[in-house]
């Protein structure tokens, strides 16, 4: 797989790129913002996940994310010192499929390159079925075009909030376990997605701006509770 590693660090650059390419990955070293948005023209879809840290010394990582979601669909992963899920879901809310905090382990990172490039195949296969809907009070769930609306207007949303909200919104009522959940949406039974599951949870109820959308029940995971028309 093509990787595309955003990272000014040198130093830090080579030595993960040494451990991803023993671990079957040719990587391109972009070493600002700018240098990553041209290496992603004209052939953005080439790469398989783009590794994207956020302190950038010529633009912002979130806008670098941003501008990257409106030229590609590649997986974007993020890399931040920033724990604080707010930050989290504003990089999510600008397209990013996952994130990563530092300091982190090695296997955390090579675990969700590779739990986002399986789940985009997984996407790809999946393309071209019967157009099928499902309409939920003022929310309105297109499967085959993976569109979301609400009231009409169109909300964006990252691979894995559509993947999640689709999977609760197909059984309403229903309370999906999380390690279900994670099963399904992430592909992986590994116990560090936990965290991410939540913050895509509040993601969701954020961009949807329905909050009681999704109810959490203690202990045991997550349903969709049917909105009023």
């Amino acid at each position: 797989m093509r990787l595309l590693l955003v990272e000014d660090d040198n130093h830090v650059a080579a030595a993960l790129s040494a451990v991803l390419a023993r671990h079957g990955f040719d990587v391109t070293h972009a070493r600002s913002g700018e240098e990553a948005l041209r290496a992603l023209v004209p052939e953005g879809d080439g790469f398989g996940v783009v590794l994207l840290d956020l302190g950038l010394p010529d633009q912002d990582g979130y806008e670098v994310c941003g501008k990257i979601r409106k030229r590609t669909s590649t997986p974007v992963i993020m890399v931040t010192a920033r724990a604080d899920v707010r930050s989290r879901i504003h990089g999510l809310n600008l397209g990013a499929d996952d994130y990563v905090v530092k300091p982190y382990d090695t296997g955390e990172l090579l675990a969700r390159i590779h739990a986002v490039s399986r789940r985009t195949v997984h996407e790809d296969a999946a393309t071209g079925g019967d157009s099928d809907a499902l309409r939920l009070g003022p929310l309105l769930i297109q499967l085959s075009t993976r569109q979301v609306g609400v009231d009409g207007t169109v909300v964006q949303l990252t691979r894995k909030e559509f993947d999640l909200l689709a999977l609760l919104a197909q059984r309403p009522g229903v309370v999906f376990r999380r390690e279900q959940i994670i099963s399904e949406v992430w592909r992986t039974s590994w116990e560090g997605t936990g965290r991410t599951l939540e913050v895509h949870v509040a993601s969701l109820r954020a961009k949807l701006r329905m909050p009681a959308l999704i109810e959490t029940v203690r202990g045991v995971g997550y349903r969709l509770v049917t909105p009023a028309a």
